[in-house]
């Protein structure tokens, strides 16, 4: 990948120094990656044939033609419009991505392939590399542009696969999903304007940010297993994982208790995997052209607007059913109930990933900009404690300390406050008569004013109107809000003797 981004970015920009193409891997690096990936396609070929996106016995003669004509048409495209060769390699980038992707889906997925580990090795080795392809080291419109391609590759086909009734209900879902998501793009960029194609590649970038947990959810649902060399992997459903763990462990824990334990646990690694993933796009699509805090948490919203986006098409018990029970199956379509749903979905759930993945963004800007941010508040008079007990106990950098210590408040809040949401909205599930107002829960009389005060107010509450005054709270600071200059990597030697005063502030 470094190798092919290298070459593309120099012979692109022929007007840059070679020190701007990324660094390649050592030769042995490159070599060793060639032959193994060579030897695993060769032994994999009795089974590619099975894979391929192209149905029938022959899919891999119809993938090469395909190759070859997509091949022909972009050194045609760029003949014929030169000053557009980027979005040619981007576009043939997201085609070739998702095709390979899609082959590995139908490998883990069509029950009639048969497994093969040295296929499913080859699987996982073109999975990293194409995921890093995704994001690589490009400009913003070239990025927007390869994510783009793969998304909509991705969308045509599955689009094309489904039932004409399923595929009407999936295309009003994705216009319905669509609404919310731009809005509240709008409401979060009114104040700091940022370049379009940032917020473009956020936005993709977000969207495949899904992919990890609706991924392990597919193959739990569809009970795959990972057949390896020597062993298999069998992924479990984070519930009945979770309640093991509970009920094996915890000493004291049974009934009720054991069952609220293990669903609380449960949606915090679920909320841990989310808000890493968030967290994982935001850094790959975005940290050469930060230039604030305020862009880390703007840009990190709208990642989260995007994973929202995502969730609502792609989860078919949410704006797909949606359609489906109140549009298309009733003889009358029931507006009132479709449009109560939809807002409930579309101003509750989004609050809580672009709250979450906000607050984790802030703590993320901080730790990219630690440098003056200490020094900022040093000279205010402000001391954290923990950095500083550890520089002077362990001779640890003062800013070290901090960039961690951040990143770790940030990561904890995140996945804290999306767990707690998932599981406060559950609880009245959970609970013995299954309580849905205050009055149910107190046992309150009949007439009591409490049961007209519903259980699920209480959080909606909190992670709306709080949401939004915390969000304001951290968009406002002066902090947030001082342009500081974009970060650049160098190389620099410093003499031993002068580490400590610079860097150990």
């Amino acid at each position: 990948i470094k190798i092919l981004a290298g070459i593309i970015k120099h012979s692109s920009e022929p007007q840059e120094s070679i020190n701007t193409v990324p660094y390649l891997p050592s030769f042995s690096t490159i070599i060793t990656t060639v032959i193994c990936t060579a030897c695993l396609f060769l032994l994999s070929l009795k089974t590619m044939g099975g894979i391929a996106p192209f149905n029938g016995p022959s899919g891999q003669s119809n993938a090469a033609v395909f190759f070859g004509i997509l091949g022909l048409v972009a050194v045609f495209a760029e003949f014929l419009w030169p000053k557009a060769k980027h979005y040619v390699f981007a576009v043939s980038i997201g085609t070739l991505v998702t095709f390979i992707l899609v082959g590995f889906y139908y490998m883990l997925f069509d029950r009639s392939v048969q497994q093969d580990p040295f296929f499913m090795a080859l699987g996982i080795v073109c999975v990293v590399m194409t995921w890093r392809f995704l994001f690589g080291p490009w400009r913003p419109k070239v990025k927007a542009t390869v994510l783009g391609t793969f998304i909509l590759w991705l969308g045509v086909h599955m689009i094309l696969r489904e039932p004409p009734t399923q595929r009407t209900a999936h295309l009003l879902a994705i216009f319905v999903a669509f609404i919310p998501a731009v809005i509240w793009c709008m409401l979060f960029l009114k104040e700091h304007k940022q370049r379009m194609s940032l917020v473009i590649l956020m936005f993709f970038a977000g969207m495949l940010s899904t992919a990890p947990i609706l991924f392990y959810d597919a193959m739990v649902r569809h009970k795959v297993e990972l057949q390896f060399f020597l062993f298999k992997i069998t992924p479990e459903n984070f519930t009945r994982s979770t309640n093991a763990f509970v009920s094996g462990n915890l000493v004291g824990v049974s009934g009720m208790k054991s069952t609220l334990v293990a669903t609380l646990i449960s949606f915090l690694i679920v909320g841990l995997i989310e808000e890493f993933s968030k967290f994982w796009v935001l850094k790959k699509s975005g940290r050469k052209f930060f230039s604030s805090i305020d862009d880390v948490l703007q840009l990190g919203i709208i990642v989260a607007i995007g994973f929202a986006f995502a969730e609502n098409v792609m989860n078919p018990s949410y704006f797909l059913a949606f359609v489906r029970s109140y549009l298309i199956n009733p003889e009358v379509p029931q507006w009132g109930a479709f449009m109560g749903n939809v807002l409930g979905r579309a101003i509750l759930t989004n609050m809580v990933h672009i709250l979450s993945t906000g607050v984790l963004a802030y703590f993320y800007g901080k730790m990219l900009f630690a440098g003056p941010v200490l020094e900022e508040e040093h000279n205010a008079g402000k001391i954290h404690p923990i950095p500083l007990i550890l520089h002077k106990a362990f001779r640890l950098p003062e800013k070290l300390v901090f960039r961690r210590e951040s990143m770790l408040i940030g990561l904890v809040s995140a996945v804290v406050l999306h767990g707690m949401f998932n599981f406060l909205v559950t609880l009245p599930d959970l609970l013995p008569g299954n309580p849905r107002t205050m009055g149910d829960l107190m046992g309150s009389n009949p007439d009591s004013v409490l049961h007209y005060i519903a259980l699920l107010i209480i959080p909606s509450l909190f992670y709306v109107v709080g949401g939004f005054w915390i969000l304001s709270i951290l968009f406002y600071k002066k902090q947030c809000m001082k342009e500081r200059g974009v970060l650049v990597e160098v190389d620099e030697f410093v003499p031993t003797e002068n580490f400590y005063s610079r860097y150990a502030k």
